[in-house]
């Protein structure tokens, strides 16, 4: 009886771990309770603009690279960390270093707005016909990004799943 208890208390607790790391659109997150907490909130976003052809992972580490490096040019320390993660960093993490940054699904929209105003200044932008239309997470999208999770490295989430500009997600979209 006694082992039997302890294999079900086994199996209780791997639930619950694995059941902690499913976000609220029922798919795993395996950085969930190590970078951030379950994402109150799931968003989708349909890519405005195809993914570029060259883009892999070297280039997608190459682009967190260029950010980090403007964030270390600046005057004063960025309230916030900027890293990929996943197999083919994928995943866009950005992880607030300052206790009531990032902490409403507002802040976390507001800085996309702020990092939409610089990526609007990049080279791939100002190639396209309506540069000022574009966000942030055109630009993500075009580089491959699946996702982007903001969170205040405590207790709030957000997370936008991105989708390919063909998704039929978004298609359905377009049509309505």
């Amino acid at each position: 009886m006694t082992r039997l208890l302890s294999s079900f208390s086994a199996f209780l607790l791997t639930f619950l771990v694995l059941s902690s790391q499913i976000n609220a659109q029922g798919i795993q997150d395996r950085y969930v309770g190590y970078y951030y907490p379950s994402p109150q909130q799931v968003e989708l976003y349909c890519a405005r603009l195809p993914m570029l052809a060259d883009i892999n992972k070297k280039r997608r580490v190459g682009f967190i690279i260029g950010i980090k490096n403007g964030m270390n040019r600046q005057q004063y320390e960025s309230p916030y960390a900027v890293f990929a993660k996943g197999a083919k960093s994928t995943k866009l993490i950005i992880i607030s270093k300052t206790e009531g940054y990032l902490n409403t699904v507002y802040r976390a929209r507001a800085l996309l707005a702020d990092l939409s105003t610089s990526a609007r200044t990049t080279p791939i932008f100002a190639k396209s016909k309506a540069p000022e239309e574009l966000t942030f997470l055109d630009l993500i999208s075009l580089l491959g990004f699946q996702s982007v999770t903001l969170s205040d490295g405590d207790s709030f989430a957000h997370q936008i799943r991105v989708l390919p500009q063909k998704h039929p997600n978004c298609l359905k979209t377009k049509k309505s």
